[in-house]
């Protein structure tokens, strides 16, 4: 089993950041591809960003994100991070850490039932 835990939400204004951080425990997560999704009250859930297990081989952004967000792993801490830079309003949202083991080093799952492991979630808020 793999226990996902995300820290680092808050509120912030717009035009500010937030660095969101999933503390991977349970088994080494070496070869788990990684991802972030978000859901905002009364919208879908969307993925936000992806990351292959191989650390920078492979990496998605959904388009809202891109140039904005970074997404990028520690192995020794067995940790993901999401850095949220220019945030608007519209990335409100619960921000949920997500993880899958896979043998392929390129593979960036981008759909919710391509993972198997959540974490519990943390809220995003920005204000305008």
């Amino acid at each position: 089993q793999v226990q996902l835990v995300e820290s680092g939400g808050g509120l912030v204004q717009a035009g500010g950041s937030l660095r969101l951080s999933c503390a991977a425990s349970g088994r080494t997560f070496s070869r788990f591809a990684m991802g972030w999704f978000r859901q905002a009250p009364g919208k879908e859930r969307e993925s936000v960003a992806a990351i292959s297990w191989r650390s920078g081989s492979s990496t998605y952004y959904t388009d809202s994100v891109k140039g904005r967000f970074t997404i990028f792993r520690d192995y020794a801490k067995n940790t993901v991070y999401l850095q949220m830079n220019s945030l608007k309003p519209e990335d409100t949202a619960v921000y949920y850490c997500v993880a899958r083991y896979s043998e392929d080093y390129y593979y960036t799952p981008k759909h919710s039932d391509e993972y198997t492991y959540w974490g519990q979630g943390t809220q995003v808020t920005v204000s305008s």
